[in-house]
């Protein structure tokens, strides 16, 4: 190494295997998924709507460019995050993204306000109808995020079970459903099959990342 240029090249060109990486939208969704905890390659395929195979694919991609960690166990191979680092980049990278390009505000919005017939719930609103016993909280994230850490007092029923376990839930009261987060359609949903159901419901405005990052507790 010559030069400072020589030095300077060299160093971009390390930075731009990270980019190019992440240069691919369903790469950018396992990231997502992964920040959540680990997965076996079956379950992020199954969750990023891609082949076996495409998954194997943009995995190894992934590990190459030392982003994510492999581990055995039995004949199941897991994957997580590489570092902690990882996610929070992930988060400022999103957030960079809603805001500088108006199309993704613009897309976010119509989603969401189009299937929000009553206003979500905030956080301060449902400490105080939880409190009061005016509301109960459903978290419909996989099992195994739920036990990684939830709001207090929810109850884990995954997005998944929601209709075979409708009986479970009381109907004098309001339903909230929570998720991971801002960007997350599990809630979404759960509320759609809440109401189709003659349930009241409504989201929670926060995810557990949020929640998370507010300081506030998290049973485990």
């Amino acid at each position: 190494m010559n030069t400072g240029m020589d030095f300077k090249n060299r160093l971009f060109e390390y930075f731009a295997i990270v980019a190019r990486a992440l240069s691919s939208p369903k790469r950018l969704e396992i990231i997502d998924v992964l920040c959540h905890g680990e997965r076996t390659v079956e379950t992020l395929a199954k969750e990023v709507a891609i082949t076996l195979a495409n998954a194997s694919r943009h995995l190894q991609i992934l590990k190459a460019s030392h982003l994510v960690e492999a581990r055995r166990e039995g004949t199941f191979i897991y994957y997580r995050l590489a570092d902690d680092c990882i996610k929070d980049f992930w988060f400022s990278l999103r957030e960079l993204g809603r805001r500088r390009i108006a199309e993704t505000e613009q897309l976010i919005n119509a989603f969401f306000k189009s299937r929000d017939e009553l206003e979500p719930v905030d956080r301060n609103e449902l400490l105080e109808r939880l409190k009061t016993g005016r509301a109960i909280l459903i978290d419909v994230r996989p099992k195994e995020e739920y036990l990684s850490g939830h709001i207090p007092g929810a109850i884990s029923i995954p997005i998944k079970e929601l209709e075979s376990r409708l009986k479970e839930l009381p109907c004098d009261v309001e339903i909230v459903a929570y998720c991971r987060g801002p960007y997350c359609v599990f809630s979404v949903e759960a509320v759609n099959i809440l109401r189709k159901n003659g349930f009241s419901a409504r989201r929670l405005r926060e995810g557990i990342h949020e929640w998370r990052s507010l300081g506030l507790p998290l049973e485990r």
